[in-house]
């Protein structure tokens, strides 16, 4: 029988973003189910407990709340689902980070009929609208990527708690959020089956492509109002793009070495107290050093790290006094059975990988020098 290509895109059913959308919960909450458990670590819950409580109660919706633990482990998706089971919910509801989001994701796949609603606090990934979690270790290292039959039923960003968060978080998710554009054209060109299921449609390249046009835009500005603390235009188009456009873009385009090298990052404990997005801005410059990309792409993607205050060496990331053999076991781990960099239209080597992190940190710092003469 012939094997046709098919293209596909997958999105959730609903995004809703704005400043104070978190006193909206209940009312799209209680359209998915009437039991939920909400998962949030200590910090998201200081300063969410009180609207979620009173809108999901508002709503008619019974509520179990539950402490995050930090990590996206199999250890911790086994107990919150259990957790859930409980209480026999049928709404599991992920507050905070992503990979508190990404836990409550692994958790309604685990019970398999149950809602699912991402609520991200930080706009500092694109974790929210994806049907996948990126599983860790109990160490923190990276472990595997674990992929659903569908995305969340509801992803609900409050513009509010995004500004009130440190401004390091939305600048973390710009880090994130510019790879979307430079994988998902290596992997289009090279007709790349997405993590979709099928090759990238013409919308999700576009969005894709938006996403970079956005952060370009507005990148600068949105930083300054995230470290003001307030909520603005800019600020309102750069969450979208963190979250909405990359993620739709990287899960319906596909990822590729940027991605792939920040995994291989995780195995040096010297990166775990860097923000993910902080890792992939690493990845993706020695992604367009891979890739021989011109000077003049260099040189935008260096101006605008700087602009907003992302890593573009590898000591901004704490590996500074990396040795050649460290930098072969990142590249080793970039470069395992099933990673991302193999979406690369070329074989890609752990040799290559240590080659193009070196090539591209002596490129950045001669980058600031000059610049900043």
């Amino acid at each position: 029988m012939n094997t046709v290509a098919t293209r596909m895109m997958i999105s959730p059913p609903k995004y809703v973003q704005g400043a104070g959308a978190v006193g909206t919960l209940g009312e799209h909450v209680a359209r998915l189910g009437e039991n939920a458990v909400v998962l949030a670590d200590n910090g998201v819950w200081a300063l969410v407990d009180e609207a979620v409580t009173q809108s999901l109660s508002a709503a008619g919706v019974k509520l179990t709340k539950e402490i995050f633990g930090g990590l996206c482990t199999q250890k911790e998706i086994d107990r919150i689902t259990a957790v859930a089971e409980q209480a026999g919910a049928d709404v599991v509801i992920g507050i905070g980070g992503g990979t508190a989001i990404d836990t409550a994701k692994a958790v309604g796949h685990a019970r398999g009929d149950i809602a699912v609603v991402s609520a991200p606090t930080v706009a500092s990934t694109d974790a929210p609208t994806s049907a996948l979690a990126v599983i860790y270790t109990e160490e923190g290292a990276f472990e595997r990527y674990s992929f659903f039959s569908r995305n969340p039923n509801l992803v609900l960003v409050d513009t509010q708690l995004v500004a009130g968060a440190p401004s390091r978080f939305i600048v973390s998710g710009m880090g994130d959020a510019l790879a979307t554009w430079y994988e998902a054209r290596v992997c289009v060109a090279a007709e790349r089956t997405a993590m979709a299921g099928g090759l990238a449609t013409g919308a999700s390249l576009a969005l894709a492509k938006l996403c970079w046009e956005t952060l370009m835009e507005y990148g600068p500005q949105a930083r300054l109002a995230a470290e003001q603390h307030v909520v603005t235009p800019a600020l309102e188009k750069i969450t979208e793009a963190n979250t909405l456009l990359s993620g739709l873009g990287f899960e319906s385009c596909g990822l590729a070495a940027a991605h792939g090298i920040h995994n291989g990052l995780t195995v040096s404990h010297k990166v775990h107290g860097m923000m993910h997005g902080e890792k992939v801005n690493i990845g993706t410059l020695a992604q367009l050093i891979l890739e021989g990309a011109p000077t003049a792409e260099l040189d935008t993607y260096l101006e605008f790290s700087l602009a907003v205050g992302l890593p573009t060496t590898l000591a901004g990331i704490g590996l500074g006094d990396a040795d050649r053999e460290e930098l072969l076991a990142i590249g080793r781990a970039s470069t395992a059975e099933g990673e991302t960099t193999h979406n690369m239209p070329f074989a890609v080597t752990p040799q290559m990988v240590a080659d193009a992190l070196v090539g591209g940190d002596a490129y950045a710092r001669a980058y600031a020098r000059k610049h900043a003469a």
